[in-house]
Formats: structure tokens, C-alpha cells, sequence
């Protein structure tokens, strides 16, 4: 009887998951095709929905792909975990786009290549520790094929410099997670170091990444048009300039947004919940790279 029980109570669990999964595909499709028909938005806070994603990436992104060609919906995305919650999941199963996810933890693929997307869908998920060194040779064994669709990058670390080192495509897209706490008006990043970890970084794991305007600096570096944030201040938007047209372009400070996260932790790896004007006080020993002076310093003597 137990055992029966404990199955009923799996199947209506399956069944829920099922029925809530088809509700909000069903809503993101209706919101989507909202969003489609407006022509110009003064900021992406207005195209924002979540599906899949952290917060409203999911609305952003399908925003952006109705106002422009994709011949080839291919996306690359770095940093997935367990790739429940990704910005690009939506369009794998929404739009039928293909794709590559890549994460450090075995664990993690293992989990996404038992999830039915992985039969269902045309997705590649790799096990691998991503570096300057293998990065352009991770994603041309994937594909041929430069003028991809979308690539999003958030591996909590290195972001800036692997985007930097990216060379085999030319996503018509770009996603990349900035930290917040850096700032807007200076280039500024971690500096590289192939085995960066932001956990072990520091315990409070708010020592990672770049600033927004290090990402716009490299963004235009590489011919792309900063097109905003989301309003929880956690990723931005890049299109490329020849097809940049139909959106709002902004400067690092008028697109940027502080992070609502509070997800700081103390060295028990207790969350300590600080707000965002909290958080440097933390890690203001420790080093930060200026990319307009190619020099490295504490951030405390160039943010505090």
C-alpha cells in the first residue's frame, strides 16, 4: 500500500510538473508575440518575461530575434549547471534552435543528458573547464559555423577574458553576466587565471567577472552595440552593428542597472544577504585589472 501510494504521489508530481511546464511555455508564446509587434522600446525592462531564465532574459531574447534574421539558430551558452534555469533553454524548445551548453561539473551534464530535453531537442552538453586555451577548439568541434545565432557567457570568472579570446564565431547575439558591484564607469575585470574559481576565489563569492563598462569596451572592440540590461541588473545585451538598427543603443552608464541579487556569503558559506552598496567592502583587498591602464591593482584603491 505504501508503495502504491508513493506512486500515485509521483505521478500527479509528474503530472503537475507537466501541466505547469505547458502553462508557461504557453504564456511565454503569448508575451512573445506582445513583445514582436512593439517596434521601439525605450528599454528592455519592457520586453521582459521569464520562462526558463533567471529573470526576464527569456522575454529579452525573444524580443530581439523577432526584429532581426537569424539564418542559422545555432547558440553556444557557457556556465549552465544543471540547465534548468539558462537563457537559452526557451529557445531550444520554443524555437527549435540547437545548440551547445558547456559546464565544469560532471554531475551537472550527467543531469542534462537524463532530462528529456536531451532526446527531444538538438542539444550538445559537454563536460569541460573552460580557458583561453580551449575555448575556440571546444566550440569548432561543435560547429562550422561563424555567423551563429546567440552566444552567452557566464562562467562567473574569466567572462571578460574568454569572450576577448573567441575567434572561430561571430554570434549575431551576446549575453555576457557583469558584476554589478564594479561598477559602470571603469574598464575593470579579475585578472585571468585559467583555474578561477569563483567559490574559492573568496567565500563571499562576490569576487568574479567584469564591469559593464569593461564588456561595452570589448563589445565594441568587437563591432558590437550595447543594447541594455536587464532591469535586475545581472546580464547584458550586445547586438552586433550591422544589425544593431532596430534597438536602442546605450553608453555603460545610461544601461546599467545594479543587482538586486543578495546571494553574498560569509566564510561558513552562510548567505550574509548584502545589498549591492555593501558588497565592496568585502573583497576591497583583493585584485581587480584595469584594462585602460593594463595594470593591476586592489580594488580598493580604484573603487572605494
Amino acid at each position: 500500500m505504501i508503495d502504491y501510494i508513493k506512486y500515485l504521489y509521483k505521478k500527479l508530481y509528474q503530472k503537475f510538473n507537466y501541466e505547469t511546464h505547458k502553462t508557461a511555455l504557453l504564456n511565454g508564446k503569448i508575451l512573445a508575440n506582445i513583445n514582436s509587434k512593439k517596434e521601439k522600446i525605450e528599454s528592455l525592462d519592457e520586453v521582459e518575461f521569464q520562462v526558463f531564465s533567471q529573470r526576464g532574459e527569456d522575454g529579452i531574447i525573444q524580443y530581439i530575434i523577432s526584429k532581426i534574421e537569424i539564418p542559422n539558430k545555432i547558440f553556444i551558452e557557457f556556465g549552465v549547471e544543471t540547465y534548468t534555469e539558462s537563457n537559452t533553454r526557451y529557445l531550444l524548445i520554443n524555437n527549435n534552435w540547437s545548440g551547445l551548453v558547456l559546464d565544469g561539473s560532471e554531475k551537472n551534464i550527467n543531469f542534462i543528458k537524463k532530462d528529456f530535453i536531451y532526446w527531444k531537442y538538438d542539444i550538445v552538453a559537454k563536460q569541460t573547464f573552460i580557458t583561453k586555451d580551449n575555448i575556440n577548439q571546444l566550440i569548432s568541434d561543435y560547429t562550422k559555423t561563424e555567423d551563429i545565432g546567440l552566444l552567452s557567457v557566464d562562467i562567473d570568472g574569466n567572462d571578460y577574458w574568454i569572450w576577448d579570446e573567441i575567434n572561430v564565431i561571430k554570434p549575431r547575439i551576446v549575453i555576457c553576466e557583469y558584476n554589478s558591484a564594479f561598477g559602470y564607469t571603469k574598464k575593470l575585470t579579475v585578472p585571468y587565471k585559467s583555474d578561477f574559481v569563483r567559490g574559492k576565489a573568496h567565500f563571499s563569492e562576490l569576487y568574479f567577472g567584469a564591469s559593464l563598462g569593461a564588456f561595452c569596451h570589448l563589445a565594441e572592440q568587437k563591432g558590437y552595440d550595447f543594447i541594455g540590461t536587464t532591469s535586475a541588473g545581472i546580464n547584458a545585451y550586445f547586438v552586433r552593428k550591422d544589425l544593431s538598427s532596430p534597438f536602442k543603443i546605450y553608453s555603460a552608464k545610461n544601461g546599467y542597472n545594479e543587482s538586486d541579487n543578495r546571494d553574498s556569503k560569509n566564510e561558513k558559506g552562510e548567505l550574509t544577504f548584502l545589498r549591492h552598496n555593501e558588497r565592496l567592502k568585502v573583497i576591497q583587498d583583493l585584485d581587480i585589472f584595469d584594462i585602460e591602464t593594463n595594470s593591476t591593482t586592489k580594488i580598493k584603491n580604484t573603487l572605494l
